[in-house]
C-alpha cells in the first residue's frame, strides 16, 4: 500500500544518482541551498558571541529534582543588537545530561505542551524560549530581530528562518555549560515550531538531532498528493513564515524542486523523529509518515535502518528505526505527554 501511494503520488528520489556516503555532505549543502532559496529564506551568518545573564535561579524544583534560571541572550546583528529571554531547567546529576532546546508559542510553563517534570524525570534538561519574544508571528517586519536584517530580495528569510536562528543562539549558550552533554542537544516543536526545528537542524549540524510534532505542511509532510492543508492554503494565511520564492508553488506542487523528506535528510545521519495525531487532517499524518518512510533511503548509506517496509501505523502505534522514528497518536492537533514521553524514549536510544 505504501509504495502503491509513493508511486501514485509520483514522489521523486531522496538521493540523486550517484550519491554516496563520502559525498552526501555536498549534496547536503545543495538541498540545503535550494530549501533557503525556494522555501525558508536566506539566513544571515551567525553572531560571533552570545552572551548571558542569568536573571534568576530557582534551586529546588520538583522537590529538589532540578535547577532552573532565566537568562537574557542577547547578540549583534546586521542593523544593531538583539536580545531575548531563556527558560532553562536542568536536572541534577553527576553527569552531563542530554537537553532539549523547545521552541514555544508561550513563556516557560508545567502544563498544556511543556510538561516540564517529565522531562526533567527522564534525565533531559530543558531550555525553552517564547517565539513571540523573536519576532511576532505576523507580516510585520520592523519589530524584534526581523527589524536587524536588510531585506529586497525574493530570497528574504522569514519568520520561521527566525525562529530557528534563535533556536542556534540557545544552542550556542548551552554548548557552554558544563551540566549539559554537548552530543546530545535535540531541537524540538509543534506545528509551525515543528517546522522550525527541523529547519533549525537542517542548518545547524551541531543539533544533535530534531523532532517534528504535527508539523505538516512545509514541515514534515510531503506535499505532493497532500490533503488538508497544501502551499495556496499556508502561503496566502501566513506568506511571512517563507520567503517570496515559495509562492511558485501554490497549486504547482509538482513542480517543487524538493519534497519534505530531503528536509529530513538534511538532518540524517543524525536522530529524527515526527509525531502525528490521528485525527490532524489538516496536518495530514499519512503525508507525515511518507516523509518518514522516504527518508531511509539516506540513513541506509551511513549503516542505519529506517522505518523498513512496513505500513502505516494505527492509531496509538509508533515504528522506529535506528536513527528515524515515527508515531501515530490518537487525537487532535496538540503536542501531549505521549507525544514527549514516547519521543524521549525514542532519543535515549538513538542519542547513543
Amino acid at each position: 500500500m505504501i509504495r502503491d501511494e509513493i508511486a501514485k503520488r509520483k514522489l521523486p528520489a531522496v538521493l540523486k544518482d550517484g550519491v554516496t556516503k563520502e559525498t552526501f555532505a555536498a549534496y547536503q549543502d545543495e538541498l540545503r541551498t535550494l530549501l533557503a532559496d525556494r522555501c525558508f529564506g536566506v539566513t544571515p551568518e551567525a553572531p560571533k558571541e552570545v552572551k548571558a545573564e542569568i536573571t534568576f535561579t530557582r534551586k529546588d524544583e520538583y522537590c529538589s529534582k532540578s535547577l532552573r534560571q532565566g537568562l537574557t541572550l542577547s547578540f549583534e546583528m546586521e542593523k544593531g543588537s538583539f536580545s531575548f529571554p531563556l527558560t532553562l531547567e536542568t536536572p541534577y546529576s553527576a553527569k552531563p545530561v542530554p537537553a532539549v532546546v523547545y521552541i514555544a508559542f508561550e513563556d516557560f510553563r508545567s502544563d498544556g505542551y511543556q510538561p516540564v517534570e517529565e522531562i526533567v524525570d527522564a534525565g533531559y534538561a530543558y531550555a525553552t524560549f517564547n517565539y513571540a519574544a523573536v519576532t511576532s508571528d505576523d507580516n510585520d517586519f520592523e519589530n524584534g530581530i526581523a527589524a536587524l536584517t536588510t531585506r529586497g530580495t525574493d530570497h528574504d528569510w522569514g519568520k520561521i528562518g527566525m525562529w530557528a536562528f534563535a533556536a542556534s543562539r540557545v544552542l550556542d549558550y548551552l554548548l557552554t555549560r558544563p551540566e549539559i552533554d554537548p552530543n546530545r542537544i535535540i531541537v524540538m516543536g509543534h506545528s509551525r515550531l515543528g517546522k522550525t526545528a527541523l529547519w533549525a537542524a537542517a542548518q545547524d549540524k551541531r543539533f544533535a538531532g530534531a523532532v517534528s510534532n504535527d508539523s505538516g505542511c512545509s514541515g514534515a509532510a510531503v506535499n505532493r498528493g497532500k490533503v488538508g492543508e497544501n502551499i495556496r492554503d499556508i502561503y496566502t494565511r501566513f506568506p511571512y513564515w517563507f520567503c517570496k520564492n515559495y509562492a511558485q508553488y501554490m497549486d504547482n506542487e509538482d513542480k517543487l524542486p524538493f519534497e519534505q523528506y530531503h528536509l529530513l535528510a538534511l538532518v540524517c545521519p543524525r536522530p529524527v523523529y515526527v509525531c502525528s495525531a490521528s485525527a490532524d487532517e489538516w496536518a495530514d499524518p499519512l503525508s507525515e509518515f511518507l516523509s518518514a518512510y522516504m527518508v531511509g533511503e539516506a540513513y541506509k548509506l551511513f549503516g542505519y535502518e529506517g522505518l523498513g517496509e512496513c505500513e502505516m501505523p494505527e492509531p496509538g502505534k509508533r515504528i522506529v528505526g535506528d536513527k528515524v522514528g515515527y508515531h501515530n497518536r490518537p487525537g487532535t492537533h496538540f503536542h501531549s505527554r505521549y507525544d514527549w514521553i514516547r519521543t524521549l524514549r525514542f532519543m535515549d536510544i538513538a542519542l547513543l
